[in-house]
């Protein structure tokens, strides 16, 4: 008589049935080989309900022995199970090993089948199907039953050789013994077949949560928990299993490519391309080595147009560090599989938290896993280079002390806008709002901008910084410094590292349309101007840039100025007055973001503006004494904007821009003497306008100037400037 189950299986697998379209391999049933006169046992890898359905059809389709039995050899855990009950072997394969140990004439035919749904994800075109693709990771009912119906017609049944119990087993007298050995053939078996079908698997979340709590730094800080907080082992190591399922990612190769064709997307919806520049340092790095990226922080874009770069040129993509307040509903998971692992603003109080998170990054960095984070900690809503923050940078090089036995490279990273995203939010908060937290519901309002213009996104990467080679010239022994010894000499060379990352990044910094609109605008009067000058002071700019580049990693718009002016006009940086001729000016409510932009290349432009700074200020100028001047000027520049010059390279600096302002017209050279252009000529005003720049951003820096010391002995005076109102930023 008919079970009620059995009903309710032959209906579900009708249903089944009626969708999917499996391909069984192999095609001819009787290539198995299988014994009419022995007991079979077919073993799935997943205990999932349409797994067990798909076997029991295919093995009626393909007139194979009826099954003596079946079990999955993995089962449905939570990693907040203990560690003995999640590694317990399925009770039928024990009762099949504890018959063939006992009864040496006993023999079962086990059958692993592999049911995989859908193909390898890189091979996607569709991004629902990529990111329902079979997976290294467990997948729970919702995910089984999206993979269902995205991949039913491309599931494939793979029905391996027999594997005989007997003739694996031989006279292994110890049962125990006997089912380890056997669980791992088939585990052995389904990785592999899982390999060829959808790559090695970069998941690691899956082990390393024991592998985090079991680390002696970890146990120590456990032990020290009990203690200060009052609370018994156990309880203090059940926060320490919390902090180690919050941090971790989730890689998975369905979500990644999901992401690549979401990104492909949305790129081409918002920008108007994508420009990479020195990609060519990545390809340079030893196999094997440690990558460390280390990006500008502009916009919450970054690290998902960063690792969407490096996966398109063949590299892994990077487990970036992400703050846990983007741990959203719906959106943290995805993220984390995506590769974010998720990071608390603050470990002050923590040190359970610090020393798991500690290991989590010493277990990325030591297994060779690339790595992202930023380097200033924060967006920055000044458009300027942060001080860097040196937590995880004082990990990571701890962690590289620990084992240095692979190489780490630290890899600097500009990225450039010409339009942001988050532009609005950024404007209320320089103007005194609180910073608006991130939830759900912002971010899908920020899918209104999706319509917008957002012009190109330029992405630099820069020299390289190779970890073992700078602690070579820093601290000759450290190979053979116990860490614990590190001490003053690691937070010193840890701040040195941090600087000279930030001046690197600064480096490979490019000047966009935005940028220059910005340095031209915000330094006219009233935020107006011609646009005859503004053509006049673009190509002032473009041959400034062109002979006397800040670094040869540095890039501008090389494009005609018509063309440059047109582009920020699109954009929204600039417009046309109506019925005012060919007069451009500031939208209104545009000042901050102009000065934003501007902020972002400060640094390029520097040394000319503060030269051009000296001379409207007195139009008569040794060139020893303003050198000397700006020597004095730089010490303070170089640590407001992270400028990468020593006092050594001025003169020579200071000759090149020379060369060229003389060239246009906009300084002249007499007798060892420069000369300003007479006052109310063209010259004069677009000299001015080149020395705002710097007399705006650094004003209360050339106070200082005037007022030290030795600034008498070269005389100058500083005056205020005529419109700070122009830079709201500063």
């Amino acid at each position: 008589m008919a079970t009620f189950s059995s009903y309710r299986d032959r209906i579900a697998t009708r249903l089944l049935y009626a969708w999917i379209r499996p391909r069984v391999f192999p095609d001819d049933a009787g290539e198995l080989g299988l014994d009419a006169t022995r007991p079979v046992c077919y073993v799935l890898q997943q205990p999932r309900y349409s797994n067990l359905l798909v076997l029991r059809e295919e093995v009626r389709r393909a007139s194979l022995p009826a099954a003596g039995g079946h079990f999955f050899l993995n089962r449905t855990t939570t990693l907040a199970e203990p560690a003995r009950d999640r590694h317990r072997h399925p009770p039928m394969l024990e009762r099949i090993v504890r018959a063939t140990v006992a009864d040496a004439g006993h023999d079962v035919q086990l059958v692993p089948v592999t049911i995989l749904w859908g193909r390898a994800p890189g091979s996607q075109q569709s991004l629902l199907k990529a990111l329902f693709s079979e997976t290294w990771g467990p997948t729970g009912h919702f995910r089984q039953l999206m993979a269902i119906l995205f991949h039913g017609r491309d599931a494939m049944v793979r029905f391996a050789q027999p594997i005989s119990t007997r003739q694996l087993l031989g006279t292994e007298p110890d049962a125990t013994r006997a089912v380890r050995k056997l669980a791992r053939v088939l585990r052995v078996h389904f990785r592999r077949q899982r390999e060829l079908a959808i790559g090695p698997d970069l998941s690691h979340r899956n082990t390393q949560v024991e592998r985090l709590l079991s680390a002696p730094a970890v146990r120590a800080a456990i032990a020290e928990e009990t203690v200060t907080h009052h609370i018994t082992h156990a309880e203090a190591h059940a926060r320490a299993r919390r902090f180690a399922l919050e941090i971790p990612s989730d890689y998975s190769y369905g979500v990644a490519r999901a992401f690549e064709l979401f990104l492909e997307w949305l790129w081409n919806r918002l920008y108007d391309g994508i420009e990479v520049r020195q990609a060519e340092v990545l390809q340079r790095i030893a196999p094997g080595s440690g990558i460390v990226y280390l990006p500008c922080h502009r916009s919450h874009i970054d690290y998902l147009l960063l690792s969407f770069i490096i996966y398109r040129h063949g590299l892994t993509p990077p487990h970036v560090a992400a703050g846990v307040n983007l741990n959203l509903p719906l959106v943290g998971p995805l993220l984390r599989r995506g590769g974010a692992f998720f990071i608390r603003r603050s470990f002050k109080g923590e040190p359970l938290y610090a020393a798991v998170f500690d290991e989590y990054l010493h277990l990325m960095i030591s297994r060779g896993f690339p790595v992202e984070y930023f380097i200033e900690g924060t967006r920055s809503r000044s458009g300027r280079m942060l001080p860097p923050r040196t937590g995880m940078l004082a990990m990571t090089i701890r962690s590289f002390l620990r084992d240095h036995g692979r190489p780490l490279v630290l890899v600097p990273v500009y990225i450039g806008y010409e339009k942001l995203i988050e532009g609005r939010s950024f404007v209320e908060e320089l103007a005194g709002q609180p910073k608006r937290k991130e939830s759900l519901r912002g971010l899908l309002a920020t899918v209104r901008s999706l319509r917008r213009e957002f012009g190109k996104v330029h992405v630099g990467f820069g020299r390289p910084l190779m970890m073992d080679e700078y602690l070579d010239r820093a601290h000759p022994g450290w190979r053979d410094d116990p860490i614990e010894a590190a001490g003053s000499w690691l937070r010193s060379a840890t701040a040195d590292v941090a600087w000279e990352l930030t001046l690197r990044i600064n480096e490979a910094a490019v000047i966009t349309p935005a940028n220059l609109a910005a340095l031209i605008m915000l330094a006219a009067p009233d935020g107006a101007a011609d646009e005859q000058a503004v053509r006049r002071m673009i190509e002032h700019y473009r041959a400034l840039l062109r002979a006397a580049p800040y670094c040869a990693l540095t890039a501008f718009c090389d494009v005609a100025a018509d063309e440059i002016i047109g582009h920020a006009v699109r954009l929204g940086a600039i417009e046309r007055v109506a019925g005012g001729g060919e007069q451009l000016r500031v939208p209104t409510g545009g000042l901050p973001l102009l000065a934003y932009f501007r902020n972002n290349v400060l640094h390029l432009v520097a040394l000319p503006s503060l030269l051009a700074c000296l001379l409207v200020m007195e139009p008569r100028l040794s060139l020893e004494r303003a050198i000397g001047a700006i020597r004095r000027l730089l010490v303070l520049a170089r640590e407001e904007l992270f400028m990468n010059c020593t006092p050594g390279e001025i003169p020579g600096g200071v000759e090149t821009v020379l060369t060229v302002l003389v060239a246009r017209q906009l300084i002249r050279r007499q007798d060892g003497e420069l000369l300003a252009p007479g006052p109310g000529t063209r010259e004069h005003a677009e000299l001015s306008m080149l020395a705002e720049t710097m007399r705006v951003a650094l004003g209360v820096s050339l106070l200082k100037v005037a007022l030290a010391p030795d600034a008498g002995a070269d005389g100058l005076s500083v005056p205020s400037p005529t419109n700070p109102s122009r830079s709201p930023s500063g």
